[in-house]
């Protein structure tokens, strides 16, 4: 067999959120006063909640932020801005005595020590490919500057996890183009289903205690609960959170609907503007999301939906949910039950909460 034979042959399998169920346990949880969600979203950093909101511009900004942190989980303000915008965003939220993380860049000290001074309790380096020289180079800058956590990423492969975490990685960011808004899969064929991204990551990431994050392809509440169980400690939002009153932008109304705009942070508008999208090409789109209210409501209901799933698996929090869970795989038969929505609902209370 030739050289090119064979790597079709050895392609390892992979599979998404879509692609397996979790099987019920024997449980005597009692869901509502015997589940804790609280977890680590890096090495110092605690969380009430296994939520993170994405550092997209049309996501978090501090009133997503400081929602998030009331309710025990952190936003991460994006860098779509200037720095001293960025800066004030975070104090806004640590006038208020919240937790608040902030995106960075590559190399951008000046930044990074900003936020660092305005007291942001984490940083992320945001890039879109983070198993890379510059992530590696900035993440030792960053570590120099100050005594703040910082998270790196975006990476898929274990590899990647051990070479972020020798430079001092307090946490690890996971995913490639599994978000709904990112072409980056069809853009340059290259990404790996979410689901084993998260457990090739974790299988590293939990011999050095190090957290997981696990960003992208989250379509309904059980998805957070099966990254879980294949090893993350937390999950990042963005399309869930969208089109919430306390995202960024205004609200616009079309034909007697109301909706705000979200868009992939590799969209065309965006990747002129920062270094971490300086591409050939865009690698994400813009769209509009319906109108969805408060993020309380949304998150209530996650939080709900994650005891909800804990307690099915007899797990009383998140390290029982990584022991207790076992996968099943889904036929294709149960993927389209899964995906079919034959009765007509007249209003839910999971309503935004479904993406797809």
């Amino acid at each position: 067999m030739g050289l090119f034979s064979r790597k079709l042959a050895s392609a390892a399998p992979a599979l998404g959120y879509e692609d397996v169920l979790l099987k019920p346990g024997f449980s005597d949880v009692v869901p509502k006063d015997d589940v804790d969600l609280s977890t680590r979203i890096s090495r110092n950093v605690r969380l009430g909640i296994p939520v993170v909101s994405s550092p997209m511009d049309t996501v978090t900004e501090s009133e997503m932020a400081a929602a998030l942190a009331e309710l025990g989980g952190i936003g991460i303000i994006h860098r779509n801005m200037s720095v001293e915008r960025q800066v004030e965003e975070v104090k806004a939220v640590k006038e208020r005595g919240l937790i608040v993380g902030a995106a960075v860049g590559v190399f951008d000290e000046r930044r990074a020590k900003a936020l660092i001074d305005a007291g942001v309790d984490l940083i992320v380096i945001d890039v879109a490919h983070g198993h890379s020289r510059n992530v590696l180079e900035s993440l030792k800058i960053y570590k120099r500057i100050g005594d703040v956590d910082v998270v790196a990423g975006n990476i898929v492969t274990a590899e990647a996890a051990e070479d972020l975490i020798a430079a001092e990685a307090d946490g690890l960011r996971v995913g490639m183009g599994s978000g709904s808004i990112c072409i980056t899969r069809e853009v340059s064929g290259v990404g790996v289903p979410q689901l084993s991204a998260v457990a090739w990551v974790s299988d590293v990431a939990s011999k050095y205690g190090v957290p997981v994050i696990a960003d992208g392809g989250v379509k309904r509440i059980g998805d957070i609960v099966k990254a879980i169980a294949a090893g993350a400690d937390c999950v990042m939002l963005g399309s869930m959170l969208a089109g919430t009153d306390e995202a960024p932008g205004e609200l616009i109304e079309r034909d007697g609907f109301r909706f705000k705009r979200y868009r992939g942070m590799g969209s065309r508008e965006v990747i002129y503007r920062l270094d971490r999208y300086s591409k050939l090409v865009p690698e994400g789109v813009s769209s509009l999301i319906p109108y969805k209210g408060s993020v309380r409501e949304i998150l209530k209901n996650i939080i709900g939906g994650l005891k909800s799933g804990f307690g099915y698996i007899g797990a009383r929090n998140v390290d029982e949910v990584k022991i207790k869970g076992e996968f099943i795989l889904a036929t294709r038969s149960e993927r389209w039950e899964m995906r079919s929505r034959n009765i007509l609902v007249e209003k839910s209370s999971l309503e935004g909460l479904m993406i797809g």
